[in-house]
């Protein structure tokens, strides 16, 4: 299964308390990769965020961001601590009477005495509740839009490999021929030159030709890497890696099918195996 690095998801929920926005953004990265905007409310689940996005994707630069708006009747008010207050205005009493020119303490001397003046409590456990409920449900938005976006690499992949099978078949097929022409051409060089044939000089000829043109190693590679691919992808766990890793094989192999190329087709064949693979390869950078 392929699933794309690159994805969105967005989900809303609300309640008594208000209202809930969360979303996702993932590209592509080397590691998986989150960072979180959370409201101040909801710092404390952070850790718990990421645990759980760690055990559902494998990599991508994930960034999560969460917006709160609290319905007024929840929000809350200004509490005045009564206590606090009149034991500011008793001290406040106290230090007038021993001053020659005592100033009078107002209401708004009192309030901003730290603690004097302070937000009611609120009882956020049903807002962490759906905050926590609202980012699985989002992180399974993410993922599903992943894996509809590598749905759409599958055929990509799949005409590539065909493709990249059908030449190598092509080139197997024609080896023998290329070789006998090969020959040939060397003999018809020693009788151009009106050079008399020596059997053993001939021989170490032919041989040396032969290491010299032999891709059935590289033709072998190829197949037995294409094969790698395909099962690869039918992998449910994460392959971006192990695709990067093979392309690099198969890049390997058609560079040596390359240069050892004693034929113009063959060489064609060996560049278009470099632009099929490059093409591949170019989207498995996306890949997770």
């Amino acid at each position: 299964m392929i699933r794309s690095m690159t994805a969105f998801a967005r989900k809303d929920t609300e309640g008594e308390w208000g209202s809930l926005t969360c979303e996702m953004r993932a590209v592509n990265h080397r590691y998986l990769e989150p960072s979180f905007r959370l409201p101040e409310t909801l710092r404390e689940l952070e850790n718990g965020f990421r645990e759980s996005l760690r055990q559902r994707l494998g990599r991508g630069k994930v960034e999560i961001g969460m917006r709160l708006q609290l319905a007024e009747n929840v929000a809350g008010g200004l509490e005045v601590n009564l206590p606090l207050a009149e034991e500011v205005n008793e001290a406040a009493n106290q230090i007038n009477r021993i001053l020659d020119n005592p100033a009078h303490i107002n209401a708004l001397d009192i309030l901003r005495w730290p603690g004097v003046l302070e937000s009611a409590q609120q009882d956020m456990a049903p807002v962490k509740t759906a905050a926590k409920t609202l980012f699985e449900e989002t992180v399974n938005e993410l993922v599903l839009v992943r894996e509809r976006e590598g749905e759409r690499l599958q055929p990509l992949f799949d005409n590539r490999l065909t493709e990249m099978s059908e030449s190598v078949a092509v080139v197997r097929q024609r080896m023998p021929e290329l070789l006998e022409q090969q020959a040939q051409n060397l003999k018809d060089r020693f009788a151009a030159a009106q050079v008399e044939l020596d059997p053993d000089r001939l021989s170490q000829e032919m041989v040396m030709l032969a290491q010299k043109s032999d891709v059935a190693e590289e033709l072998d590679r190829l197949d037995a890497h294409v094969s790698e691919v395909r099962d690869t992808l039918k992998s449910s766990k994460p392959i971006g890696r192990r695709l990067d890793f093979l392309m690099q094989e198969l890049n390997r192999e058609a560079n040596t099918l390359s240069s050892k190329s004693i034929d113009a087709d063959v060489t064609r064949i060996a560049v278009n195996l470099k632009v099929l693979i490059e093409q591949m390869r170019e989207q498995v950078q996306n890949v997770e």
